[in-house]
């Protein structure tokens, strides 16, 4: 291999000189072209740094923030006879009066809250005004979660 080097010296010597004269002369360009459109450069950094920003941002902003889970479990229909009604005990322990009772049990019949204030002869209001009381009290945030408490305590058939 040093033979290959003795030999070949001059081509070598000439191909590195070339190649270093040929990067200085690239360099000295780009150093030119810097110089010369430096404000471009600048405008193009910036716009390339809000660019990767505008992106970034983007989508973190449309990331779902929750992340949904599917619950599989089993619920229980029982159908009985007509008229149920549930014990005095139960209603008293979670202190549910008569008239939340009776709401409790159209809501468990699927009728909106303008439907049970029609049927009960009450205003809007005072619906609105039972169903949080029962929320409350069977400590629970939606209807679905009022019926399926009803039904596991013995408020509901």
């Amino acid at each position: 291999m040093s033979s290959f080097f003795s030999k070949n010296k001059l081509i070598l010597l000439y191909g590195a000189s070339l190649a270093v004269i040929m990067l200085l002369l690239k360099w000295l360009e780009w150093r030119f072209l810097i110089i010369d459109h430096s404000f471009e450069v600048y405008i193009g950094a910036i716009a390339l740094i809000f660019t990767v920003l505008g992106i970034w941002l983007a989508r973190k902003l449309t990331k779902p923030k929750t992340e949904t889970i599917i619950i599989e479990k089993e619920v229980y229909i029982t159908k009985s006879a007509g008229n149920f009604s549930p014990d005095d005990k139960t209603l008293q322990k979670f202190g549910i009066s008569k008239r939340e009772w009776e709401v409790l049990e159209l809501i468990s019949e699927g009728l909106s809250n303008q439907e049970i204030a029609d049927k009960l002869f009450v205003s809007l209001n005072t619906i609105k005004t039972h169903s949080s009381n029962l929320f409350l009290k069977l400590d629970v945030k939606r209807r679905t979660q009022a019926i399926e408490k009803g039904k596991r305590v013995g408020l509901l058939s």
